[in-house]
């Protein structure tokens, strides 16, 4: 299923999610003028690396050295290719504008980056050997689902859906829609322990530990409550 938009306006200027959108694309571009040479060396050092974390040591937390930990940042605004970009983009689109308007700009931003490290330590703890980097904003947006679940169950969404050869668009209440997502994820998720890492394109615990963290903070952060303006 492919959100196109859903029947939730926002009161406020969503600014925060349209810069992060801007970043997301801005990043992609730059990337993709590295050459092919420096270009894995670029996701190996911004992109976050289980073991790398997994075998970090105390001590040198308490010497000061955190550079193991900022791909948490960092990783949230690298994506793999443009498909992977697209969806994303599209995603939080949809769904971050309401959430932004009812948490607010700072603390949205504050929301983003929290759900996209959760996402990430969802993937360690389910991959923590692993030395492939990860890479994405889906952990964040994620996070942005699942608040948008607790926010405004009763929204509509768009909806473009596949039936074999066939599109069809739908509305779908936001309840449905999002269950069905993270029920996917979820499958998805238990299914990858049976098969090796090389196997796995998509980190759906990311996904999982994003949608969940999301739920969480929402309540944590007290989004604001008013009435919300909806359109058919």
């Amino acid at each position: 299923m492919i959100p196109l938009r859903d029947s939730v306006r926002p009161r406020t200027l969503p600014f925060v999610n349209y810069f992060l959108i801007l970043i997301n694309i801005y990043v992609f571009i730059r990337q993709t003028m590295l050459p092919e040479t420096v270009l894995e060396t670029y996701f190996q050092t911004y992109g976050v690396i289980p073991s790398a974390i997994t075998h970090f040591s105390p001590f040198q937390i308490l010497a000061g050295n955190w550079q193991p930990f900022l791909p948490l940042i960092t990783s949230i605004f690298i994506h793999g290719s443009l498909l992977h970009l697209g969806g994303n983009m599209l995603y939080l689109w949809v769904f971050g504008d309401n959430v932004e308007d009812r948490l607010g700009h700072f603390k949205y931003l504050l929301f983003y980056l929290v759900c996209g490290a959760a996402g990430s330590i969802a993937h360690i703890f389910a991959n923590p050997l692993s030395q492939s980097p990860l890479i994405g904003a889906s952990g964040a947006i994620a996070g942005v689902l699942g608040a948008y679940f607790i926010v405004f169950p009763h929204s509509k969404i768009l909806t473009l859906v596949p039936i074999f050869i066939f599109i069809t668009i739908i509305q779908v209440k936001a309840i449905y829609f999002l269950f069905l997502w993270f029920i996917l994820q979820l499958i998805n998720g238990l299914s990858v322990f049976r098969v090796n890492e090389a196997a796995q394109i998509v980190a759906w615990w990311a996904h999982i530990g994003g949608f969940l963290a999301g739920v969480i903070l929402i309540k944590v952060l007290k989004a604001r409550h008013f009435n919300s303006y909806l359109h058919n």
